[in-house]
């Protein structure tokens, strides 16, 4: 029974956070993928500076947000890439990093130890990661600058996937209208 127990907690560990995106272009049977073109939703919470923050004081501008848990060994290895990503699109994107289900100490200590800049909302209800279908961590959104859902996209990502990623959104905000 004992043996039973701990394979079952293993599996729903497992199942909460892996490091597969998904597949270019395919929704994989719903997840963040089947999202895009709908409205970005947002909810207001704090930040590991205390300050209330939500992903719609950024409307206006192409927005990756990054939902993860200090847990997620995934999310751990892709930090240093959306940093390094945050860094070289300042200016051009905004990063959000969305921490799950988490102490704003805990996101804090997180970030601190491996040198974010970028600000990090403290969702401790886990408002983002049902609304945007988030099927394990980390899941990336990325939002256009009229405020809809560009792509979602469940899984780990490499810095050159997420430049892949908001190239459609930073297309748009160019173009002419």
């Amino acid at each position: 029974m004992r043996r039973a127990l701990l394979f079952l907690a293993s599996l729903l560990l497992l199942a909460g956070c892996y490091d597969t995106p998904e597949s270019a272009g395919g929704t994989a049977g719903g997840g963040p993928g089947m999202l895009a073109g709908a409205p970005a939703q947002s909810f207001a919470v704090r930040r590991t500076d205390g300050r209330t923050d939500g992903l719609a004081n950024y409307r206006g501008r192409v927005v990756l947000m990054n939902l993860w848990a200090s847990w997620c060994t995934p999310c751990r290895e892709e930090m240093p890439a959306l940093e390094r990503f945050a860094r070289e699109e300042a200016g051009k994107v905004v990063v959000l990093g969305v921490d799950q289900g988490e102490s704003a100490g805990v996101a804090a200590a997180f970030a601190r130890e491996r040198g974010v800049t970028f600000p990090i909302l403290v969702d401790e209800s886990e408002q983002y990661g049902s609304t945007y279908a988030a099927i394990g961590l980390p899941t990336t959104i990325v939002v256009g600058r009229n405020g809809t859902v560009v792509r979602g996209i469940d899984g780990a990502l490499t810095l050159a996937q997420m430049r892949a990623a908001v190239m459609p959104a930073l297309a748009a905000a160019a173009a002419p209208r």
